[in-house]
């Protein structure tokens, strides 16, 4: 399990939900850190499951509701996550995020003071049985691993960072910041120093910007971060 660490049972009502962005092809929501976003072995409810029943309400359909993953959020991690509500539009997107077409911007709190305060980190990333771990390039199964980061705000030995993908590697962001010296609050896997009362991590998916894989024209989904932003004094 991630982190190491039981989660607290968390249920998400269709009425909780907290939709960004809703049309006939795309809905997206703000995901609560904590919850799956799709089903496992568990058979605890996910957002998926949610979305599907919210959708079902919404419209009176009958029967099952189709529902296309494009992209996943850890579990820990809340913010923006965007589902397709065709296949048209599922098989579009999924174009988009494999050519690398979709910013995808996220904030984290993270231990210490990151140095640079701006900068690139670039690496290199292989699967080896259920963990994800540095290689070098060259190494059979090793993938590049790239973002971007700046500093917003310190207090009180954390930082607030803000972080554009440039790839998307499964755990990417919480293993390049902890390389860098600056683990983000509450995830003991990657070296915190400590776990958050509810076990989930300070990362927030803050906005995607996309094309719409239907009507055309870009779209960005944000989430509020004033809580964040608070914390920092930034607001």
């Amino acid at each position: 399990m991630d982190n190491a660490a039981v989660f607290p049972k968390r249920w998400l009502s269709p009425d909780a939900l907290e939709v960004l962005y809703e049309d006939n092809h795309l809905i997206s929501v703000n995901k609560p850190a904590g919850v799956l976003v799709q089903g496992d072995r568990s058979g605890e409810k996910s957002l998926m499951d949610v979305v599907k029943e919210y959708i079902r309400e919404r419209y009176q359909k009958p029967g099952n509701v189709f529902l296309g993953l494009v992209h996943r959020l850890d579990r820990p991690v809340g913010g923006v996550v965007l589902f397709a509500r065709t296949s048209k539009a599922a098989s579009r997107l999924m174009r988009q995020w494999k050519a690398h077409e979709v910013r995808k911007t996220y904030w984290a709190v993270v231990e210490g003071r990151p140095e640079p305060e701006k900068g690139r980190i670039e690496g290199y990333f292989r699967k080896s049985g259920k963990r994800v771990r540095a290689a070098r390039k060259g190494d059979p199964g090793a993938r590049e691993a790239a973002l971007k980061y700046r500093t917003l705000a310190h207090r009180k030995g954390f930082s607030l960072v803000e972080v554009v993908l440039i790839t998307g590697r499964k755990h990417q962001i919480r293993i390049q910041l902890s390389q860098a010296g600056c683990p983000i609050a509450g995830d003991v896997k990657y070296g915190a120093g400590a776990f958050l009362e509810d076990k989930t991590i300070r990362l927030v998916a803050r906005s995607l910007t996309f094309q719409h894989p239907v009507a055309g024209g870009q779209i960005t989904i944000s989430v509020d971060t004033k809580a964040l932003e608070d914390e920092f004094s930034m607001a």
